[in-house]
């Protein structure tokens, strides 16, 4: 059954070249269009406050992606092509629209998607909006700035990483708050900055518990490793996907033409993608949390926002123009957080 709709968001099933999947609209066909890319563990639900906000000159576009949602169940993800699967699904979705460019806002994993989607089709993209994204080296496994492996296997990345206790919750559809791997509480103490409590969250609730589910999927396979912590990404499903050993060279950016601005919007609470995030295998060994560590020496946490920061640098650099804007009083998700505040960056960004 469809998560019900806010007012003056339409809801259609949309079958692209790639993959058919539910497509959330809002304004009118003739706007701007505004192609929004939701995070890992949800849906387009997530975007549906802003698409509601959204000025009337422009079209807000917000698909289910490839493993969540209503998105077709038998298109897998195939990690071995990192976001590449997403990428090309964003790009035959506009083709399926008759829409040739299009603003690109991303959240998490939907950031990580950005990056791909610039590298692969910069023409596409009229600007990016990376919202507190995936760092463009993958999630796990590197040591610095420069996303240098922290082993040969990037081990301590990948599907392995997904907490068993998490996805029993979800394959069982609770809804509750008791316990710190509900959905319900890491939504609130994971995503969001305590103690905000969105008015729609059994909403957000749902789209979490939408999440395709399986060896093919969520938390998708693994391979074991002699390094610690013992496990090494496998070949499907989003986690395995955003792993570094898949992320590809992102200094393919920095050649792309055109270049489009790109807007780095990041919540300050956000304990997801951080220099010391929380659910990062370096950083959970130095609290203790994961058995065995070797160390800071060898296996430091992954220094996420100086990678991103170094990475846009280098963008800039080659003639690439960038924007870092920090939204007080929000985590991993600002527009749940602190919508007002992202709404006026967005559209000041949007209407340049």
């Amino acid at each position: 059954m469809s998560i019900p709709t806010l007012p003056g968001i339409q809801a259609r099933t949309v079958a692209s070249k790639r993959i058919t999947t539910r497509v959330l609209f809002s304004g009118s066909a003739e706007g701007v269009p505004v192609l929004f890319l939701h995070g890992n563990n949800s849906s387009a639900t997530w975007w549906e406050e802003v698409l509601a906000t959204l000025p009337a000159t422009w079209r807000g576009i917000a698909p289910d992606l490839r493993g969540f949602g209503e998105a077709e169940l038998d298109q897998k993800v195939d990690a071995r092509r990192g976001a590449g699967d997403w990428a090309d699904d964003a790009a035959a979705l506009l083709d399926a629209l008759q829409v040739s460019q299009a603003h690109v806002v991303g959240n998490s994993l939907g950031g990580s998607v950005v990056w791909r989607l610039l590298m692969d089709h910069p023409e596409r993209v009229l600007s990016a909006v990376q919202v507190d994204p995936g760092s463009p080296y993958g999630f796990g496994g590197t040591r610095d700035a420069r996303g240098t492996p922290t082993w040969p296997d990037y081990a301590g990345s990948g599907g392995g990483l997904v907490n068993p206790a998490y996805v029993q919750r979800v394959l069982a559809g609770d809804i509750g708050a008791d316990g710190p791997l509900s959905p319900r509480t890491v939504l609130r103490r994971s995503i969001l900055k305590p103690p905000s409590v969105p008015a729609r969250e059994d909403e957000l609730v749902q789209a979490m518990l939408a999440t395709h589910m399986g060896p093919h999927d969520q938390p998708g396979d693994q391979v074991a490793s002699p390094n610690w912590p013992h496990v090494a990404p496998g070949v499907w499903g989003a986690s395995n996907a955003l792993s570094p050993k898949y992320a590809g060279d992102i200094g393919r950016l920095y050649a792309i033409q055109p270049k489009p601005f790109i807007l780095w919007l990041r919540g300050a609470n956000d304990l997801v993608v951080a220099d010391n995030a929380l659910s990062d295998p370096g950083y959970l060994g130095l609290r203790g949390f994961m058995p065995g560590w070797p160390g800071m020496e060898a296996y430091p946490p992954q220094p996420m926002l100086s990678q991103i920061r170094a990475v846009l640098a280098a963008y800039a650099a080659a003639g690439g123009a960038c924007q870092e804007v920090v939204i007080e009083d929000a985590g991993h998700a600002p527009y749940l957080d602190n919508l007002p505040e992202f709404n006026r960056v967005l559209h000041a960004h949007l209407s340049r």
